[in-house]
């Protein structure tokens, strides 16, 4: 018996869904997922199949991507493939939670900060910060972005 992550299932049924309705963008942005989750699995010593959260995980990888293709590609001033994707990255934001705001990651920030008790070590405190922020906004925020805010608030 082949146990499958339902965000899979869900990903493997849309795409035949967008198939169907000869969604080009959709289809290709589908098949890229699932190629890369296919990835993830077989990837290591020994091949195992991803719970929802490691799906979500892989997604949001995939979506950061092609974020940060297109901000290159406007630099580059390539407008058509920043376009091409910006709206890939959305596809994958359907599959992903919803994304935290500014504000939802300064709060979490505050708290972790004050829960700790860390707010007079300044940036030595950063990785123990990090660490109780990491499981809370896996895939509903970006790394990065609430890094610097540790920062900010740390320093």
């Amino acid at each position: 018996m082949t146990f499958m992550s339902d965000l899979k299932d869900r990903l493997r049924t849309d795409l035949t869904t967008s198939i169907k309705a000869r969604d080009a963008l959709r289809s290709s942005t589908l098949r890229m997922a699932l190629t890369s989750i296919t990835n993830a699995e077989v990837a290591g010593k020994q091949a195992r199949v991803l719970t929802d959260e490691d799906v979500i995980g892989v997604l949001g990888a995939e979506a950061k991507k092609r974020r940060e293709a297109a901000e290159a590609f406007e630099a580059a001033g390539r407008t058509e493939m920043a376009a091409k994707e910006r709206s890939e990255a959305e596809v994958i934001a359907v599959y992903l939670p919803a994304q935290l705001g500014e504000q939802e990651i300064a709060d979490l920030v505050t708290s972790a900060i004050a829960s700790l008790g860390v707010l007079d070590e300044g940036m030595r405190a950063l990785g123990k910060v990090m660490g109780v922020l990491q499981p809370q906004v896996k895939g509903r925020a970006d790394g990065g972005a609430v890094a610097a805010e540790v920062r900010r608030q740390l320093g």
